[in-house]
This record gives structure tokens, C-alpha cells and sequence, in this order.
């Protein structure tokens, strides 16, 4: 072979070469540059596990975000991108977004978050029990129910955290708080041991011992009975608050009827006629046969209702009973010759409403 020959094989050589070594990076930067096809910003949820170049390339396809997957995963595979860099959460995609930016809001930050993440909005209200909050929590968060009933169950966790399993529904103040979608059990219950140091100042634990109560957790149960009493009228909380705090410094037993429902679960629902039978139920909520506060809270109570237990109406009133009408309020009384009249008249009054449907 001439040397002419041989400088052309060379040089094609070193072409083919020179080609088959950037023609990795051409993918690559043509593929980084391509813009998504969404015409309207999308919403995506990222979770845990889903963190695999091909699991977000799939989700984001089904989404309408990106119409070339494999130049998209191309692009996620050379940027390195796996379940160590990629940050779970929820992600805002705008249109015509390139892929390599698409894939630097999902990197992992100094803060363990992704560098677009967006924060969601969690409420929790009306949650008479820890599965109750747990299904809620479930439906608004990246968040098991099952594990993050058994993180509470753990006997280490409760003791960090200073709560019984039965007091820990009082660490769950009702609110609208803002965080990240993907939460674990230990993140979320941490957030809420911050909010509840926050929320429990110096100021409300003196009102606490004031109105002769020792921990949060004994307010926050008294004020799920409150509101187990009375969910339509706040302007009663504050009374009801009263009595009971009148009995337990008489040291009569409570008698709140919401304690002893509490005890039957769901098999009382709908049942507006109570009996005795009901009442006899062997149950350490049931104050009917212990006295003092059950052990812990039989509903997570709204802020409002904890504030009237710190904040209860002065006066003598020990019982009370439902008005023989619709307005949802209550008649109260410190003697039981009239308590009983009144609930005789209420009695009354229900069997015939009963009648009447008939």
C-alpha cells in the first residue's frame, strides 16, 4: 500500500474513531436541549419509588410531559441520575421545558429536596382516631398508613416524643400546614413535635396548671370530649369546659356520654337513643365507670376548643342536657332535681321526633 494509502486509512480511522467517541455527547446535547411537549404546566408526583431514570421517563410519558423518551433517558442516564440523586416530591413541569432542566429540578439539594420541589398543602380535621388522621395523611401525602401507625406504635418513638399511645393523638394539632409531599413517618411526626412545642408556649402551659389540668395531652383530651359534646356551637365550649373541670374538682366522674360511644367504635354510628346497656360497655374511656379523664383524647380537636379548656367560663354548672329542640345547644345546671327534669323533657321530646319518622 502506497504511503498515500496509508495516510487516508489513518485518517479515516481516526474519523471513525473521533466520531464513535462524541457521538455519545452529540445524543447527549441534542437530547438536552429538546423541549417538553406539554402545552400547559403539569403537575407530577414523584415517589419513592419511582426513582429509576426508566420508572420517571414512563411516568412523565403517561403524564403528556415528554414525547422522545429515550433522548430523555439518555439524557437522565449521563447526568448520572438514580435513586441516590433523585428527589422524590411534587414537580410543576411548564411548557417547553428542556429535558436537562426537567432533570436538574429533580436533583437532589443540599437540603435533600429537588431543586424545583414544591411544598403541598396538608389539613387534618374532623379525625376522631389516629387511623382516621393516618387515611387522611395517606390521601394528601406520599405517606403509608400502615407504617406510619406502626412508627407510632414503637415504643422508642413514643418515649422520645413523651406520650403514651394513647395520649399521642394530643401531638396532632388540626391546622393547614405546609410541607413537602414526600414525607416518612419519622419527617412528618418530627414537623408535628415542632409544631406542638410552638404551639404549647409558656403562656398556655400556665393557663393549663390554672385551670388545674398538669399536661397538653390532659388538655387536648378534655377538649375532644368538649367538642365530642358540642361541634356546631363554639360559643358552649367554654361552659361545657367549665363543668367538667367543676367535676373533676368535685371528683365526680364525668359521665360524658362521646367517652362510652368512644368505646363501641363505629358499631354506635348513627344511633341517636343511648341505653344503659351502651353505658355498661368495660372500657378505660368510658367515664361513666372510671373517674377523671380517660387516658387519652377521643377526637383531635380543633385549636379553638383546646383554647376554651384554657380559657373555661366560671360558674357552678355540673350538668348538662340537650334542649328539647333543633338548636344543638345545651341546658345546664348545678342541681340534679332540675337536670333531671330536663332530661326527661328531652327524652320525651326524642321519642316523639322518633315517632314522627316513622
Amino acid at each position: 500500500m502506497s504511503n498515500k494509502g496509508k495516510l487516508i486509512l489513518l485518517f479515516s480511522a481516526i474519523t471513525i474513531a473521533t466520531v464513535v467517541l462524541l457521538l455519545p455527547k452529540i445524543k447527549y446535547y441534542y437530547g438536552a436541549f429538546q423541549k417538553s411537549s406539554n402545552t400547559e404546566e403539569l403537575t407530577v408526583y414523584i415517589s419513592s419509588d419511582l426513582l429509576t431514570v426508566q420508572s420517571i421517563s414512563l411516568l412523565l410519558q403517561q403524564n403528556g410531559v415528554i414525547d422522545q423518551a429515550p433522548l430523555f433517558e439518555l439524557v437522565g442516564n449521563q447526568k448520572g441520575m438514580n435513586q441516590r440523586n433523585i428527589a422524590p416530591g411534587k414537580y410543576i413541569i411548564a411548557p417547553k421545558t428542556a429535558y436537562r432542566h426537567i432533570w436538574n429540578g429533580f436533583t437532589k439539594n443540599a437540603n435533600n429536596n429537588g431543586n424545583a420541589e414544591l411544598t403541598v398543602q396538608v389539613s387534618f380535621e374532623n379525625c376522631r382516631t389516629i387511623n382516621h388522621l393516618a387515611g387522611k395523611l395517606q390521601n394528601q401525602l406520599d405517606l403509608d398508613s400502615a407504617a406510619f401507625i406502626h412508627y407510632l406504635q414503637n415504643g422508642h418513638h413514643l418515649d422520645r416524643l413523651g406520650f403514651t399511645f394513647d395520649e399521642i393523638p394530643a401531638l396532632f394539632i388540626p391546622n393547614t400546614y405546609q410541607m413537602y409531599w414526600d414525607q416518612t413517618p419519622q419527617s412528618f411526626v418530627n414537623r408535628m413535635a415542632t409544631e406542638f412545642k410552638a404551639f404549647w408556649s409558656p403562656e398556655r402551659k400556665a393557663k393549663l396548671l390554672k385551670v388545674g389540668l398538669q399536661t397538653p395531652s390532659e388538655a387536648v383530651t378534655l377538649a375532644s370530649i368538649v367538642y365530642s359534646e358540642q361541634s356546631r356551637r363554639a360559643e358552649e365550649w367554654p361552659i361545657i369546659a367549665g363543668l367538667y373541670l367543676n367535676r373533676i374538682k368535685q371528683g365526680i366522674k364525668l359521665q360524658s356520654d362521646p367517652t362510652f360511644k368512644f368505646c363501641w367504635g363505629d358499631q354506635l354510628k348513627g344511633v341517636q337513643r343511648l341505653l344503659a346497656v351502651h353505658r355498661d360497655i368495660d372500657c378505660p374511656y368510658n367515664t361513666y365507670k372510671i373517674k377523671g379523664l380517660p387516658p387519652g383524647p377521643i377526637y383531635l380537636p380543633p385549636v379553638g376548643v383546646i383554647d376554651a379548656v384554657l380559657h373555661p367560663s366560671q360558674h357552678d354548672y355540673i350538668f348538662m342536657c340537650a334542649k328539647p329542640d333543633y338548636s344543638g345547644t345545651h341546658n345546664f345546671t348545678a342541681s340534679g332535681a332540675v337536670h333531671s327534669k330536663n332530661a326527661k323533657a328531652f327524652q320525651n321530646w326524642l321519642a316523639a321526633e322518633l315517632r314522627k319518622r316513622k
